[in-house]
């Protein structure tokens, strides 16, 4: 068994050993004599089996196939040792092979060359060299290809590629382009005719591949160079789009116009004490000529097509945003932050004029700037309107409440007169915090009205309404122990006020809140919504805009009303806790003062001396005194001072209807409401409706709200179980004396045959009150 095992070692000592039948193997045999047998071409592999298995057992035929084996191996590990040992001379041999293949093929078309000629010659005829002033003629106008065969076409397409190396190295890319044109339309023709081999066409194909490669970067390269512009970027633009590179050709064009940007913006240099509107010019130009002058090459190379178009359009937008955002670092931000506002407005109109002329070429990018200076302009609104609102402050602390002319509202305004059917000219007053108020304010809208495009009118009437309201908080502050029942004295909480002690004051006081609300802050603005614009735009799309701001002034200017409202009924509340409590806290309105006049008075003595209880005869000389005040005060403004009388008198009156300890007395308390004091109760009411009617303040609802209250009085009486018909004189009566009353304390004589003033507006109105509310009480 062991000389059936030999060992490699012994093999590659002794490479002998032969096969015999019986299987054995003898070692005096080489290697290769082993496999000379199974290197034969006819050697069969079964036959082989058959014959040598054919007679041994099992045993030997394992001994076989592990001699095979072993056999197997030797000879791989000899073929490895082979090809280590001459690696070096299978490498030379192997690219001397391929040299050689080049220079059989170059023979081969020399010669075929060759033959052409000869074959041109020998039939006359002049061949034309293949390459003319271009580098190449056309091989269809060639004589040769008409009548030359499939050498003629070959030598021409081995010279292409030495004329295109020529065109590369001297840059003549028109007539590159051309060649390779020409020899594309050459390839598919011969591939469809089959008039060039299969290895000619394919190294044809290969050299215009290489060569259009090559070119596009020689192209790129060029596009890259910052000297490369106009006219030259715009030729290696459309070169490479003619190669078929469109996407690349159109990114290289925009990074070209992006690095000649980038590099006109390094003499740029914003400092802290440059001028942010003139930074902003310099800047803003450059950027939007730059996407101008890119736009226009796109256009120009690449037309109208919307994938070109799409990205110059994001192109442009990003460069917009870097624009913006340089802005608002160097100009914007410092200008917000300080408040101002104007600087900001001038930096947004000079980039929104420079960024506008863009959208001649189609290109809508000012809604870019606007979304990215919002932020900033907004910042530089707040900070304005909180300087107003502090300065106010201030100078309300040292306002005297004396109201002068200001040159700021020396515009007169006009009045329907009644007396002579025209109009009366008149001059606002103001006190000296409000004129200051309403100069920081006009200047504020100037200001505004330039970044009308950027839809600041709602925030800006907004803010302004709040600092508004902020002003009244502080003239509420100045009335005499005021208080503020909404809580929204916050904000001037920690301010210093000074004190209307007069009534004067403290109608100029209303005086300075009403002219702002009605008059000087709705002028100012109308600047936010200008009349005169400019006859270039759109007189459809202008009257669009201003019935779109219509409602948004019209609540705005409610809402400063309902600012007037809290200071007019804070003033008229405070001067009805003076009628009605005395210094003490005594009240003058209750229902005592009404009972206790039956155990007092008899009825002959109290129908001779009718007259108004003391608390309405001081409220009719409140009223005559306030009127007078502010007729001198607040001339042409009969609206504010009416406004003031009326809800001054419906204070008493519902506070009259409201106070429940009052008609608890009436109603349920120890002793009922005599007759004396249900007429001198209706006296009173009717007194009430005689001095507000010829006052011309006499509103429907203080109307009804007297009628209420006469019916809860009579109500209260008829519980009794006493008819108050039967004790009530007539409606005239209490009319007579309730003017009789006011002609007393007004000092006036009554009319002649002492009948009531004709002009008297509502004295009938009134008796036919007096009886609507008899008749419900009966009923």
């Amino acid at each position: 068994m062991g000389s059936l095992k030999p060992s490699m070692r012994s093999r590659a000592a002794n490479p002998a050993g032969a096969i015999t039948a019986n299987g054995t193997v003898h070692e005096d045999g080489i290697l290769s004599d082993k496999l000379k047998l199974f290197k034969t071409d006819n050697f069969d592999a079964d036959n082989y089996v058959q014959l040598k298995c054919q007679s041994m057992n099992e045993k030997e035929i394992r001994q076989l196939c592990t001699h095979l084996l072993e056999l197997k191996k030797a000879s791989a590990e000899e073929m490895r040792k082979s090809v280590y040992a001459n690696y070096s001379a299978f490498i030379r041999t192997s690219k001397e092979i391929s040299d050689l293949e080049g220079e059989l093929l170059s023979i081969r078309n020399l010669l075929s060359t060759q033959a052409a000629l000869i074959h041109g010659l020998a039939e006359g005829v002049n061949v034309d060299s293949l390459s003319n002033s271009s580098g190449i003629s056309s091989i269809q106008d060639s004589p040769v290809f008409e009548d030359c065969e499939l050498s003629d076409l070959e030598k021409w397409s081995l010279e292409l590629p030495d004329v295109l190396d020529v065109l590369l190295a001297e840059r003549r890319v028109d007539e590159t382009l051309s060649a390779l044109d020409e020899g594309e339309h050459v390839a598919a023709d011969a591939q469809q005719k089959g008039s060039l081999s299969p290895t000619a066409l394919a190294s044809l194909q290969n050299a215009i591949s290489d060569c259009r490669s090559r070119l596009a970067e020689q192209l790129a390269e060029a596009a890259h160079q910052p000297s490369t512009r106009g006219a030259e970027l715009r030729a290696a633009i459309s070169a490479l789009k003619r190669l078929g590179d469109g996407p690349r050709a159109h990114t290289l064009l925009l990074n070209a116009h992006h690095q000649r940007l980038q590099y006109n913006m390094q003499s740029l240099r914003p400092s802290s004490t440059s001028y942010g509107g003139a930074y902003t010019a310099a800047l803003s130009q450059l950027v939007f000529s730059a996407i101008a002058q890119a736009a226009n090459d796109c256009v120009s190379v690449f037309g109208e097509e919307s994938a070109y178009a799409s990205e110059l359009v994001l192109w442009a937008s990003k460069l917009t945003e870097d624009f913006a955002l340089l802005v608002k670092r160097h100009a914007l931000a410092s200008s917000a932050a300080a408040g101002g506002l104007r600087a900001a407005a001038e930096c947004v109109q000079i980039a929104l004029g420079h960024c506008s002329l863009l959208e001649a070429q189609g290109m809508a990018l000012c809604p870019v700037l606007l979304k990215l200076f919002r932020p900033s302009v907004e910042q530089a609104l707040d900070a304005n309107l909180k300087r107003i609102e502090e300065s106010t402050a201030a100078l309300a602390a040292a306002d005297d409440w004396v109201l002068t002319n200001s040159p700021a509202t020396n515009r007169p305004f006009s009045r329907a007169s009644n007396i002579s059917g025209g109009g009366i000219a008149f001059q606002l007053k103001l006190s000296s915090s409000a004129q200051r108020f309403n100069s920081m304010v006009q200047e504020f809208f100037e200001d505004v009205a330039p970044l009308l495009s950027m839809q600041l009118g709602g925030p800006t009437l907004d803010g302004l309404a709040q600092v508004f309201d902020s002003y009244v908080s502080l003239l509420i502050k100045a009335l005499p122990a005021s208080d503020d029942e909404d809580g929204s004295l916050e904000v001037s909480g920690h301010k210093i006020v000074r004190i209307a002690e007069t009534e004067d004051q403290q109608i100029a006081l209303l005086g300075n809140a009403a002219a702002l609300a009605d008059e000087l802050l709705p002028r100012a603005a109308l600047k936010l919504a200008p009349l005169q614009t400019s006859g270039k735009e759109d007189p459809r799309k202008r009257s669009s805009e201003r019935q779109n701001r219509l409602p948004e002034q019209r609540d705005w200017r409610r809402r400063l009303q309902r600012s007037v409202d809290r200071l007019r009924d804070n003033f008229c509340r405070q001067h009805a806790l003076d009628l009605i409590f005395t210094d003490d806290g005594d009240a003058q309105l209750s229902a005592e003062k009404y009972i206790e006049i039956d155990a007092t008075k008899d009825g002959s003595s109290w129908h001779q001396d009718a007259f108004p209880s003391p608390i309405f005869q001081e409220l009719y000389a409140k009223l005559n005194r306030l009127t007078y005040l502010a007729t001198e005060m607040l001339p042409g403004r009969d609206r504010v001072i009416t406004l003031l009388l009326m809800r001054l008198t419906e204070t008493i009156i519902i506070w009259l209807s409201d106070d429940q300890n009052f008609w608890e007395d009436i109603e349920d308390g120890p002793k009922p409401l005599g007759p004396l004091a249900l007429q001198q109760f209706v006296l009173d009411m009717e007194f009430v409706i005689q001095f507000a009617s010829q006052g011309r303040y006499l509103s429907r609802h203080m109307h009804q709200v007297i009628k209420d209250i006469i019916l809860r009085a009579m109500n209260a009486f008829a519980n009794t179980g006493v008819d108050p018909n039967s004790v009530l004189p007539e409606d005239d009566w209490f009319v007579d004396v309730a003017q009789e009353s006011i002609l007393k304390l007004s000092g006036r004589s009554r009319n002649i045959n002492g009948d009531r003033e004709p002009n008297s507006p509502t004295a009938s109105v009134s008796a036919q009150s007096m009886s609507s509310v008899r008749s419900h009480g009966s009923s």
